[in-house]
């Protein structure tokens, strides 16, 4: 389908007598961000490696820009960006020599080779360090060069796997603009990551995949929902007042932290529960902290969902 960019239908992998995909299913929209999430061995590499064509399927159909990765390998290819989880940088060029080679790599003439490192330094803020050794860059300043290598060719399709592993903050920031930026001039960009606050920031739509099968899909704010909604918190000055709010309150199923001084609990309407909340607190004198209302963290979503996986086996 013309809006579809990459199709995954029942697609198996086995190594040995382990399934490392196990039937997997994916749809991804052209011109967004779909994040891959799921434990160490859950098949995410696995699934980048056959979409990539560094890998054949065992059984089921993949498809990357329209084309079959395992019968039109070399056109998808000619559509596709790869950035993997270590640099594939040399660290004594500098980044404009770097991007040089990798476009002569890829059959630039000499000319265009040129060209298109400034175009891509440009564009990733980094003309102003081109000269410099890729070894006096700092993590972030290294992986947006690394994302301007994968894009030397302009692919339709980008594989980011795990492309912030080991940056700190300001890094990982620096490469989720960059990302941000080629989403909105029309690339696809399928995100593996293990930093669950990335996929919140950048993921149209999410993928939990576990033992070879994705076990939910949709986007951060439904993943959200599905895993239990909306909460209310409830921070008490005193936790000897805790029995005594517990009983009080318009709220069922209270979970009690007295450690914390903390009530939570389920909420449908958020508003309503809200003031409900506060107008109960005041009558009975009783004085809060803090009081809030949040949604599961995509820290809970994916352990809610992984450890129902596990529990299903």
């Amino acid at each position: 389908m013309a809006d579809t960019a990459i199709t995954v239908e029942g697609a198996r992998k086995r190594y040995g007598n382990k399934n490392a995909l196990d039937g997997l299913d994916l749809t991804v929209a052209r011109g967004t961000v779909h994040g891959v999430l799921g434990p160490n061995g859950a098949g995410k590499t696995t699934l980048v490696r056959i979409l990539s064509t560094l890998l054949r399927p065992d059984a089921g159909r993949v498809e990357v820009a329209g084309h079959d990765v395992v019968a039109e390998a070399y056109a998808v290819r000619l559509r596709i960006g790869l950035l993997g989880q270590h640099a594939a940088l040399d660290e004594e060029l500098g980044g404009r020599q770097n991007l040089e080679m990798f476009g002569r790599l890829h059959h630039l003439g000499a000319r265009r080779a040129r060209a298109r490192a400034d175009e891509l330094l440009a564009r990733f803020d980094l003309a102003d360090t081109g000269r410099k050794p890729v070894t006096a860059y700092s993590g972030g300043m290294r992986r947006r060069l690394d994302l301007a290598a994968s894009l030397i060719t302009e692919p339709e399709v980008l594989f980011l796997d795990e492309p912030t592993t080991g940056l700190d903050p300001r890094g990982r920031a620096e490469v989720w603009d960059s990302v941000r930026s080629l989403v909105g001039a029309g690339t696809t960009v399928l995100l593996t990551t293990q930093y669950l606050e990335e996929a919140d920031q950048l993921a149209d739509r999410i993928s939990v995949v576990d033992a070879g099968r994705v076990v939910a899909d949709g986007t951060a704010d439904e993943l959200k929902a599905a895993t239990g909604g909306d909460r209310v918190d409830v921070v008490l000055r005193d936790a000897g007042q805790l029995g005594a709010a517990v009983a009080l309150l318009p709220l069922t199923g209270v979970r009690v932290d007295a450690d914390r001084r903390l009530l939570s609990a389920p909420v449908t309407d958020r508003m309503a529960a809200l003031s409900g909340v506060v107008r109960a607190l005041e009558e009975a004198g009783i004085e809060a902290e803090d009081v809030a209302l949040r949604r599961p963290t995509l820290d809970e979503v994916f352990l809610h969902l992984t450890d129902r996986t596990k529990e299903a086996a």
